[in-house]
């Protein structure tokens, strides 16, 4: 029998060298830690989709698996760098994102100096019977010069002369959620104190350690710090001041070999938002340093069903710590560490909106999302709209 050999289809053919395309990047990804931003496979998504419905198949296939083949070419190759031999300070590792922190690096092989408020506490106690020796515990109020000092005496004769990798700014408060105007002053200066200031200490008191090793600063910041969010006047403030701090930093330190990387993460189910006993006395602490202006026109009502947005937060908030732990590690050991990670999905969207929409497009939004939150207008608007529908 004669074979007579037939000639491939066009999307055959095209179909056929995607698939090399693909299988060569997955190649060259193979055993490497790389971050690929989601809004890159958009671009390519929307691409492939322009390329269907504008194009024909003899023109649109072959452009798609151009564009394959050029992303392909340009995956960044990261090369993480080896665990052995670095040491890290993470500050805030009583509970959340410190505390997790602290056990994944330390099962990563890093040497963790794991800052707590209290030594005694049940963080403190369970990070001593499920770390490794490498692990050490220190006593640091990161707003307490006396023990900041004293971290860096035994941080210091620990290492002796090979210097900190890594620093972690973890430690933060949120202190109250509500409208600017009715959280006390106490509040802003709280968030201030720890979330920048403390920052600021532990950065000056270590830095000497860290430009030795020529190591990474990371620090891990907010959401709330890059888009103004309703109720989050104090914390976004603080957090804002610390991610600028970061971004100076990252200039300035880049002569002496450190690197700098931001975390801006979204919503996450930690311990920042307190116990509900804490909650409960936000609206006795409100009213009692409130003005009696601000008392009339917003109403006790209305302060008290403040602490009924804590909740529903938690409820929205994801319990999946770990895009947080990958983005700290690609942080810590990465050649080419990005200056930004935004792990959890409102990271990134909420941001994009703030930054390339309309304004009063990201405040319905918004406005919107925290809705839920009040359950009722403030007394003087109550007062006001109920006077329009009877004159109507």
């Amino acid at each position: 029998m004669l074979l007579v050999w037939e000639k491939p289809s066009l999307g055959l053919l095209c179909v056929g060298f995607s698939a090399a395309c693909g299988a060569w990047a997955l190649y060259r990804l193979r055993g490497r830690q790389v971050h690929v931003e989601w809004k890159v496979a958009g671009v390519l998504l929307l691409l492939t989709a322009l390329c269907s419905c504008y194009l024909p198949a003899s023109a649109g296939l072959p452009l798609f698996c151009g564009i394959c083949l050029l992303s392909a070419l340009c995956v960044p190759l990261q090369d993480m760098l080896p665990v052995h031999g670095k040491a890290v300070l993470i500050t805030g590792c009583d509970s959340g994102f410190g505390h997790a922190l602290a056990k994944y690096l330390d099962d990563l092989g890093f040497r963790v100096f794991a800052g707590v408020l209290n030594k005694k506490g049940a963080g403190a106690e369970e990070l001593r019977s499920a770390c490794s020796p490498r692990l050490s515990l220190l006593q640091l109020d990161i707003t307490n010069s006396e023990q900041t000092n004293k971290a860096y005496t035994e941080v210091q004769s620990s290492l002796q002369n090979s210097g900190l990798w890594g620093i972690i700014h973890n430690a933060g408060v949120l202190g109250y959620v509500g409208d600017g105007e009715l959280l006390p002053l106490s509040v802003y200066k709280k968030c201030m104190d720890v979330n920048f200031f403390g920052a600021v200490q532990i950065s000056k008191t270590f830095f000497p350690l860290l430009r030795r090793a020529k190591g990474r600063l990371v620090t891990i910041s907010s959401m709330a710090g890059h888009a103004p969010l309703p109720g989050f006047a104090a914390y976004g403030a603080s957090k804002a001041a610390l991610s600028m701090f970061s971004g100076v930093m990252r200039q300035e330190l880049s002569k002496w070999g450190v690197k700098v990387a931001t975390i801006q993460p979204g919503a996450f189910r930690t311990s920042i938002y307190g116990p509900q006993e804490k909650w409960s006395d936000q609206d006795e602490h409100i009213l009692g340093d409130l003005a009696a202006d601000a008392k009339e026109d917003y109403g006790e009502d209305y302060v008290k069903t403040m602490k009924d947005c804590y909740q529903e937060m938690i409820s929205m908030s994801s319990a999946d710590l770990s895009p947080v732990l990958s983005d700290v590690y690609h942080a810590l050991l990465a050649k080419r560490p990005r200056y930004l990670y935004s792990p959890g999905r409102s990271a990134y969207i909420i941001p994009c909106i703030f930054h390339y929409f309309p304004l009063w497009i990201y405040d319905v939004i918004t406005n919107k999302m925290f809705e839920g939150t009040k359950k009722l207008p403030p007394r003087a608007l109550q007062t006001h709209q109920t006077h329009n529908e009877k004159h109507e």
